[in-house]
């Protein structure tokens, strides 16, 4: 569907987006998860074709976005951070300039209009001026504009910023059910958001892509053990012997009274390894001794902690590069015998990209 091979990015000594490579394939919601400039929206606009890389290919199903942008670009829809709305155009009125602009068969724009409006729910504001509706509302207006042309890939980047509660849970699942009949990608940063519609994850840091897999096998894969927690109501010497009769297959087991409870309750903590799974064999093995479990539950871990452990470790392996960079880059300067055009590499792909920073973005619709 997509695939990014080695994409960089660079803004005169500034590197937005450092080799990236991933493929997106077809029928995911897709969460580009990383925090605020960690290089996103670049690469979102990378891969729509609005930005040129400085190096690096973006084939989208088998059309390159640098070499064949028309085709490339009509296998996706947009939706940037900030919608290209027009304020004094009507959503219907806006929709029908879009669609003419993607170059959709006079026959076919109609149906598609009316079909993006009914499925983003705007068709009761189709004849408003869109500068008078809700946050909301220019949201799924935005959304209706990526929807046109069929696209199989959707991509949206922070779709909910900016709205209330209610208009969150209502872009979310609107964004569901384009997943019914669409790729699509979700560019954010915000944690709740990507765990509650997406079902693949890709985490970005610096320009790097730092993780890529469900959010399952990332809290899996991070998680060194299990910790299953209990409150267990018996006898002391009954909870005794249960506990050792589970020792063997534990890493740690650790108990103390329960003081909130009645007495003779107790807090149990049975630490395993993250492929073993005590609950059937502590609820069986307590029953046995003739204790009341009161409470049992496995500590999992959420994807704002695979989030904060992997953005943190690269973090330190980022500044250990920097560090290793500026030493090279002061020992290489001192260096007696350097040939005069020992930078060369830097000076023919950074600079001419640089020059034309101007010219980088490139129309939406072409």
């Amino acid at each position: 569907m997509i695939e990014v091979k080695n994409l960089t990015k660079r803004y005169g000594d500034n590197l937005a987006v450092s080799d990236l490579s991933f493929t997106v394939e077809k029928g995911k919601i897709y969460g580009f998860l990383g925090p605020n400039g960690a290089g996103k929206s670049t690469t979102m606009n990378i891969i729509t074709g609005c930005l040129a890389a400085t190096s690096g290919t973006v084939v989208i199903n088998g059309h390159d976005i640098f070499e064949e942008p028309v085709e490339a670009k009509k296998c996706i829809g947009y939706l940037p951070e900030l919608p290209p709305l027009y304020m004094d155009m009507t959503p219907r009125e806006y929709l029908q300039f879009v669609a003419q602009a993607k170059g959709i068969e006079r026959d076919q724009r109609e149906y598609q209009i009316n079909y993006a409006m009914e499925k983003t729910q705007i068709t009761g504001v189709q004849d408003r001026l869109i500068k008078n509706l809700s946050k909301g509302y220019k949201q799924r207006v935005g959304i209706a504009q990526a929807m046109l042309g069929s696209p199989e890939v959707i991509i949206l980047d922070e779709p909910t910023v900016g709205l209330d509660p209610i208009q969150i849970i209502e872009i979310r699942d609107l964004i569901k059910s384009l997943a019914e009949e669409h790729t699509v990608i979700l560019s954010s940063h915000i944690l709740s958001e990507v765990s509650a519609v997406c079902n693949y994850v890709m985490i970005i840091a610096h320009g790097r892509l730092i993780a890529s897999d469900t959010i399952e096998n990332l809290s899996t894969y991070l998680v060194g053990s299990n910790v299953l927690h209990m409150t267990v109501r018996g006898d002391l010497g009954r909870i005794r012997m249960a506990i050792n009769a589970l020792a063997e297959k534990a890493k740690t087991i650790r108990y103390e009274e329960n003081t909130e409870e009645k007495t003779d309750t107790y807090n149990i903590d049975i630490e395993t390894d993250r492929t073993v799974d005590l609950r059937e064999l502590s609820f069986r093995t307590f029953v046995d001794e003739n204790c009341v479990i009161l409470k049992m539950f496995t500590e999992a871990i959420g994807l704002e902690d695979v989030f904060l452990k992997l953005t943190t470790e690269d973090d330190e392996d980022y500044r250990e590069e920097l560090a290793e960079a500026e030493l090279d880059a002061r020992e290489n300067a001192f260096a007696p015998d350097a040939p005069a055009d020992e930078d060369s590499d830097d000076s023919e792909g950074g600079d001419d990209d640089d020059d034309s920073s101007d010219d980088d973005y490139k129309p939406m619709f072409s």
